[in-house]
């Protein structure tokens, strides 16, 4: 009895984390899009973060032509 209850208790809990009962986005449509808007932002800053940690947003210093650098 004891084990049933538990596991039950488990299954309750991997539910509502899955978002089967409580639903994890508005039904309405226009609320649920500005949703995932607002959630996939994070997403979006992600690869900012990535390409700035690695110095990839540097500018690249190597030229199709010759460059004198000098004072003429």
């Amino acid at each position: 009895m004891r084990a049933l209850a538990v596991s039950a208790l488990l299954a309750l809990c991997l539910a509502c984390q899955s978002g089967c009962i409580l639903p994890a986005y508005s039904g309405d449509p226009v609320r649920r899009t500005q949703q995932l808007i607002f959630t996939s932002e994070g997403f979006r800053h992600f690869l900012e973060e990535w390409e700035r940690f690695w110095f990839l947003d540097q500018p690249d210093h190597l030229t199709p032509h010759r460059t004198h650098g000098g004072i003429l």
